[in-house]
């Protein structure tokens, strides 16, 4: 029977092989995972399929982190120090938060995953499992939850379909840096929201680039002049973050 030390093992294969297509490049996932290496390696691996993915190793720094944090999923392992997987499924369906959970664990009886199924997780996934299921289970869970009946995300003239990964503007297709459309994207599938600079740069690193607050600041200023005749208007929330919003709306 494979092991978690197997697991590490064929995500290394997985690494050398490079990354896979992925549509859901630049969403955020949190992952709370209480083994250091196994935590470690499947950052690494998620980082080159291109999501954007913050680490907690218990139960409460998750619970602190999604206190302050949005996330795309969370993958979530039961047996955490501190606060248990469970007691944070719980928690986080007893605040209406509806964030898609995909549970890894060694608990693999039909009991758990039914229970933890009727708690409000989306998926189950046992370890040790197949990095390939992962992948898909977890492609297959940002699918739903992002709703691809209607992937058209807009603000005023401004449009993002999240298939193509084209946003337009007036119908015309807008010409965006990699660093831009990134900062766009997570803008636009929070228009209306405040996202923090934090979460801004988190996106930003899955494009091998430290971003300093400096470096942020000019892509938010070369984006405000490419959306000028859109409607549409990035704005500073000084000590929050940004928001994109309509150019009439007044915050």
């Amino acid at each position: 029977m494979p092991t978690v030390n197997d697991v590490v093992v064929e995500i290394k294969r997985r690494l050398a092989v490079g990354p896979l297509s992925n549509d859901d490049v630049g969403m955020k996932l949190l992952l709370v995972e209480d083994n250091r290496e196994l935590s470690s390696w499947l950052t690494r691996l998620l980082d080159q399929s291109g999501y954007a993915v913050e680490q907690a190793f218990t139960g409460d720094q998750a619970d602190t982190l999604l206190r302050t944090q949005s996330y795309d999923a969370i993958l979530l392992d039961l047996t955490l120090p501190v606060l248990s997987g469970q007691t944070l499924l719980r928690r986080l369906r007893a605040q209406d938060n509806s964030v898609p959970v995909l549970i890894i664990s060694a608990q693999d009886s039909l009991q758990d995953i039914v229970e933890h199924l009727n708690l409000g997780a989306d998926d189950y996934l046992a370890k040790p499992f197949d990095i390939q299921e992962l992948e898909a289970r977890l492609r297959c869970l940002l699918r739903r939850a992002s709703g691809k009946a209607n992937p058209v995300f807009t603000c005023c003239e401004l449009s993002f379909d999240s298939n193509t990964k084209i946003f337009r503007s007036h119908g015309r297709e807008l010409s965006l840096t990699p660093r831009e459309h990134a900062v766009l994207e997570a803008l636009i599938r929070r228009s209306g929201k405040t996202v923090s600079k934090k979460e801004l740069a988190n996106n930003l690193v899955t494009l091998n680039d430290m971003v300093s607050p400096k470096a942020l600041e000019v892509y938010i200023v070369r984006l405000r002049k490419k959306l000028e005749d859109s409607g549409a208007q990035i704005i500073t929330l000084r000590g929050l973050g940004y928001m994109l919003s309509h150019v009439a709306e007044q915050v």
